[in-house]
């Protein structure tokens, strides 16, 4: 009698079980954080970079800076020649020097006598003048002593007009000094500065060669200024905005994320990929980003602190912002239509169909309307930031519908 009381017993439960439904994965509506990113890989980009050149002829002295080396504004990067032009500056010198301590002097001498000789002619003069009004004197030596009158004057005038040539500030310091002036200006430009601090990016010149004005001898970027180009699927582009924040992770530094935000949204798609550039900016930019470097960005898009989620594999049957849901509902199922918001990686925020505390199904391939189930409760999902291991090319859209 025990046998068969216990195949009964066996026969009920399995029965009983079956009649319950299949168990299946499922999950509390509740309230939650949720944060809407665009996840998309791109590179270090920098529009800011300047080709510096030479402004004169002359022969690299020295090379102070290599590919690589991050330098300040205003540092020295390449020493050039500059023999000939010290010579010319220390005869410029010379000759300013000599106008100063011997031509100016002897010129203000020379306009002295010149002044004597000019007074001494007029005496001469009208004492030749009273003589020749008494015919004591023949004509000739009048006009004789009017002639040395006359030159004297010349003598005197010229004198006057070189004092006044070589006087403090007049026309003759003046050329000396900017001749020196421009000798300087030309020794400045033997040393080529950095016009801002930045990253030497290339050289192409070494000490011995002779450069040519106009000719580039290095690239520098502004590392203050350096940009994350990032293309991103055309589909995102109605949640992206400039302003928004974002997380940067560079893959050849996985564990150093820097923050960044959206500075410009290109205006054009690019027809072959589907894509629209937007560049970030980071301020300021770490140390360790290169050229060219490939990142991964995190921008956050949207946030609702306290949005009433399910996990993203709960829904079916999505048209934009509308999709639908199993509901457990008195140990059946029970289809729900629903609207969505914000999403994420794991989760979507319910903003119409479910309430605080309804049960929703997942895994739910084969099921029927009032079908009967049986619910295993699970935790929702976290939502996270995805890291540079995990990530994959291309981007993770999740749009704001």
């Amino acid at each position: 009698m025990l046998l068969p009381a216990l195949l009964v017993a066996v026969v009920g439960i399995i029965v009983w079980q079956k009649w319950r439904g299949p168990e299946i994965r499922a999950y509390r509506v509740e309230s939650h954080p949720l944060i809407q990113q665009v996840v998309a890989t791109g590179r270090v980009a920098s529009d800011d970079r300047a080709d510096i050149g030479s402004e004169i002829t002359a022969v690299v002295k020295e090379r102070l800076v290599d590919r690589g080396q991050p330098v300040q504004e205003n540092e020295v990067l390449i020493t050039l020649s500059a023999d000939q032009l010290k010579a010319q500056e220390q005869e410029a010198q010379a000759a300013l020097a000599l106008m100063r301590s011997s031509r100016r002097p002897q010129a203000q001498a020379r306009l002295e006598q010149a002044q004597s000789h000019l007074a001494q002619a007029k005496r001469e003069v009208q004492r030749r003048r009273l003589l020749a009004k008494e015919k004591a004197i023949p004509t000739e030596d009048l006009e004789q002593a009017e002639n040395a009158l006359a030159a004297a004057q010349a003598g005197f005038d010229q004198a006057k007009l070189d004092v006044s040539a070589l006087a403090q500030g007049g026309v003759e310091e003046s050329i000396l000094q900017q001749r020196l002036n421009a000798i300087r200006a030309s020794l400045d430009k033997t040393q080529i500065r950095a016009p801002f601090s930045g990253t030497v990016l290339e050289r192409y010149v070494s000490p011995g060669d002779t450069v040519q004005p106009g000719q580039a001898l290095l690239t520098l970027r502004d590392q203050s200024k350096i940009e994350l180009l990032v293309p991103v699927d055309e589909r995102n582009l109605g949640v992206l905005e400039v302003g928004q924040p974002a997380i940067i992770i560079a893959d050849a530094y996985p564990n150093e994320p820097f923050r960044a935000e959206i500075t410009s949204i290109a205006p054009v798609i690019d027809p072959q990929r589907g894509t629209v550039d937007i560049r970030l900016s980071a301020a300021p930019a770490p140390d360790f980003l290169k050229e060219d470097m490939t990142i991964t960005a995190t921008i956050e898009t949207a946030r609702n602190d306290a949005a009433l989620v399910v996990p993203n594999d709960t829904l079916f049957q999505q048209n934009g912002n509308r999709a639908k849901v199993w509901v457990y509902s008195h140990g059946k199922a029970n289809e729900t239509q629903v609207r969505t918001g914000l999403n994420s990686l794991a989760l979507s925020q319910i903003t119409e169909g479910l309430s605080a505390g309804d049960i929703v199904l997942g895994s739910t391939d084969g099921l029927t309307d009032g079908q009967r189930v049986r619910a295993t409760i699970s935790p929702l999902p976290q939502s996270r930031t995805i890291n540079a291991a995990e990530r994959t090319d291309g981007e993770t859209p999740m749009k704001l519908d």
